[in-house]
């Protein structure tokens, strides 16, 4: 990422401080319902109306909310709301293609892998080549149908340990 690590909170607060109230990206608190508590950050940005496309990026999940159900349903909320309340036509992910998890992420949640472009941009000093990828208003009713019926409280047990794993079947959009 371009900012952080925050070496104190102070350091940390006065980022969100900075970014609060932006259109574009425009940053969304995660918070968990149960506790209350912030959690984790999540971004729409390059947002373009007239194309109906934006991207969903600056992802900063706590520990707390890494790998977990409120995760996952953090990003079908962002990803419903772009394609069933704006009805955008493509939704976006990138990330540094040396991050893994933020791959395998993407590649969970039903976006397609579309490539990897080199020595995209210069982070902190050193040269990123970012992976992309989308989904398209085609494939997101499956895509859609395939999260929601992972998040239904019966797919996990008592622990919220998952029964099934998420597979999602794309269709051919476009």
């Amino acid at each position: 990422m371009a900012v952080g690590p925050f070496a104190t909170r102070p350091d940390f607060d006065a980022e969100l401080s900075k970014t609060a109230g932006q259109k574009d990206p425009m940053f969304l608190a995660i918070v968990d319902n149960i506790s209350g508590k912030a959690v984790g950050r999540a971004a729409y940005m390059n947002i373009v109306p007239n194309h109906r496309t934006m991207e969903v990026g600056h992802l900063m999940f706590s520990p707390q909310l890494q790998r977990t159900r409120l995760a996952t349903e953090a990003m079908y909320l962002m990803m419903r709301y772009a394609f069933d309340e704006l009805r955008y036509r493509r939704y976006e992910w990138k990330c540094n293609a040396l991050n893994g998890a933020s791959r395998r992420a993407a590649l969970r949640l039903g976006f397609t892998f579309e490539g990897i472009f080199r020595q995209h941009m210069i982070v902190k000093g050193r040269n990123r080549d970012t992976a992309w990828f989308s989904i398209v208003d085609g494939e997101w009713p499956a895509i859609k149908s395939a999260l929601e019926e992972w998040l239904q409280p019966g797919n996990f047990d008592e622990r919220g340990i998952q029964r099934m794993s998420l597979k999602v079947e794309k269709q051919s959009g476009g």
